[in-house]
């Protein structure tokens, strides 16, 4: 199961007819160009959880357009999860997320 997948799962999980009428998840597109992800986390088992800073820069360029490098930045404030990154990294935040939620278990 992909990232994405699992995290349609997760959002599914926290549904209680409550949850999803206050909180939820958001993933928009920067204009520099990437991605931000916004997933709330109270009223989950993760609210009050703490995550260390995740900043990553890769000289790799996956979309083939000179000079485009992956960035990634990952972070819990406020009770949400938040992710950025360049235009190839919406999976590798969903990862980042994945991963993070299975260590809090």
């Amino acid at each position: 199961m992909d990232s994405i997948q699992w995290l349609q799962t997760w959002y599914h999980e926290q549904c209680d007819n409550d949850w999803e009428h206050q909180y939820g998840i958001k993933i928009d597109s920067l204009d520099n160009p990437g991605w931000v992800v916004t997933i709330d986390l109270a009223g989950t088992p993760l609210e009050d959880a703490s995550m260390p800073p995740l900043g990553e820069l890769s000289e790799v360029n996956h979309s083939g357009v000179e000079g485009n490098h992956t960035w990634l930045n990952c972070k819990v404030e406020a009770n949400q999860f938040v992710g950025a990154g360049g235009p190839t990294s919406l999976l590798p935040i969903c990862e980042v997320f994945q991963k993070w939620v299975r260590s809090q278990s």
